[in-house]
């Protein structure tokens, strides 16, 4: 008796001490900014909600039989994505989609590199480069791992406590279903938003577009009234506004002496005119 009550008085301490060292090294995991997801699990959580996307055509209306919109802006994710500074061409598929709602002034990206753009977006913007600077800034996203990073975050603790102590080995694929319920889980920190803008730039410093044209986009947002309106409401939940972020594209422009951008630039003329055969 005195045995049995020992081995396990020993049992439970020693779950108790996996817990606490699995807690403690999740704790320094997050600190550091570590991601316990693979490159590939990005791609599988991507593919996923993509797919969960196209059986909602009611709240994802994605555009048929326009095949044109469609090349025009993968054509200017392919120009950004040709960037140096991309590092997961090879290993994200970055797809691109168009959904048909001109109430939703907004684009996202998933895990592993889906991206979508919604027309009220292409609408809302007056050049090519503004469109080029927010998809850049969706791409990094992605290349940041921004999403499963903050999955991490929210849930590492379950998700290897769960592995580790063997209770329940399907944690992350439960944890990642109830976060496709809706795009919450796409909701941005300030720090993740200005890290994708610098990104963003960066980008394209390496193409024909202005580095810094994601500016337009802020501006036009500020003449919009800002979350007042009921067209950004979807753009607000998962990019929340930050006055710093156009100061930041500001004093980025300067830092690297970039001069006032040109119309070979912006392609605003070449733009517009591909904004009036937009359904």
């Amino acid at each position: 008796m005195l045995s049995r009550m020992r081995h396990n008085i020993h049992t439970v301490f020693r779950s108790r001490i996996a817990m606490l060292t699995m807690l403690a090294y999740t704790a320094v995991l997050i600190a550091c900014g570590v991601n316990i997801y693979k490159d590939s699990d990005d791609v599988n959580l991507g593919a996923q909600l993509d797919k969960e996307i196209r059986a909602n055509p009611k709240e994802y209306p994605i555009m048929q039989g326009r095949p044109e919109v469609k090349s025009y802006v993968g054509g200017i994710v392919q120009k950004v994505l040709a960037s140096p500074d991309v590092q997961k061409r090879a290993i994200y598929p970055y797809v691109v989609e168009i959904i048909q709602d001109d109430k939703t002034i907004n684009a996202f990206c998933t895990p592993g590199g889906y991206i979508y753009v919604y027309t009220g977006l292409m609408k809302f913007l007056d050049n090519e480069a503004s469109l080029a600077g927010v998809l850049g800034h969706e791409i990094a996203h992605a290349e940041r791992r921004h999403a499963t990073k903050r999955i991490t975050a929210a849930h590492g603790a379950q998700i290897l406590l769960g592995e580790v102590l063997g209770k329940n080995p399907s944690t992350v694929a439960q944890i990642a279903g109830n976060l496709f319920t809706n795009l919450g889980f796409l909701k941005n920190s300030r720090d993740d938003e200005m890290e994708a803008d610098n990104y963003s730039m960066q980008y394209l410093r390496s193409t024909d577009y202005y580095p810094g044209s994601i500016k337009y986009f802020f501006e036009k947002i500020g003449a919009a009234g800002g979350s007042s309106s009921s067209s950004l409401t979807t753009l607000f939940l998962t990019h929340p506004p930050s006055e710093d972020r156009a100061n930041n594209v500001q004093a980025k422009m300067a830092e690297w002496k970039v001069p006032s951008p040109a119309e070979s630039q912006l392609f605003t003329k070449s733009y517009q005119a591909f904004k009036k055969k937009l359904p």
